[in-house]
This record gives structure tokens, C-alpha cells and sequence, in this order.
């Protein structure tokens, strides 16, 4: 058996290629977030990367659109967002299929 802390982990990511982590591989990237609001994410994208975001507890906008408990986003490969937390304690889970190293683009994918 194996017993870890949340905390110690690299921003939440305890499955994937991050020191520590549980599982180190490049298939799968998974973390569970906390944040406070007005915590924010740039846009950005991934070029690789499918990246699912179920929403545990809390609010948060992605794209200006609002989102609560029990919703799920996916962002598939090229399709940029952001991410801006509204309440303090939101809670997420993320997943990355496959976890690409270096795979987080600022921005949205048309720029030149």
C-alpha cells in the first residue's frame, strides 16, 4: 500500500510525468485542484492532449460560460480556454489523455 498527501504533489497532478508522483508515465496526466477565487488560468490550448474537467464542487468560467457541480468539460486537442475560479474551495478533478510532456500552448491556436 502506498499513502501520499495532495499537498505534496506537483499543483494537485499526482498521476503522470511530475516529481512526485504516484503513477510516472506519459499516458495519463491526473490531478485533483483546489482553488481560490479569482484564481486564474491564461487561455491556452494543447496540441496533443484531450483534457476532461469535472467539476467537483464550486463555480468556475471557461470561455465565458459558467460552470458548477457535476459538469464535465472537454476540450479536445486545438480548442483554447481559459479558466477563471469564482467561488473560494472550488474543487476540480482533471484528467489528460495522453499526459504530453510540453503540451500547454498560451493563446488561442490561430495566432500567428
Amino acid at each position: 500500500m502506498k499513502v501520499a498527501k495532495l499537498n505534496d504533489m506537483t499543483k494537485g497532478w499526482f498521476i503522470g510525468n511530475f516529481n512526485p508522483s504516484l503513477l510516472k508515465t506519459n499516458d495519463v496526466e491526473v490531478a485533483v485542484k483546489t482553488y481560490a477565487r479569482g484564481d486564474y488560468e491564461e487561455k491556452h490550448y494543447h496540441k496533443i492532449a484531450t483534457e476532461y474537467t469535472v467539476i467537483i464542487s464550486g463555480r468556475v468560467k471557461m470561455n465565458n460560460i459558467e460552470y458548477g457541480a457535476g459538469d464535465i468539460i472537454v476540450m479536445e486537442p486545438g480548442e483554447a480556454t481559459d479558466f477563471e475560479c469564482l467561488e473560494n474551495g472550488t474543487t476540480n478533478v482533471v484528467v489528460k489523455i495522453p499526459g504530453a510532456n510540453n503540451d500547454k500552448y498560451i493563446g488561442e491556436i490561430n495566432q500567428r
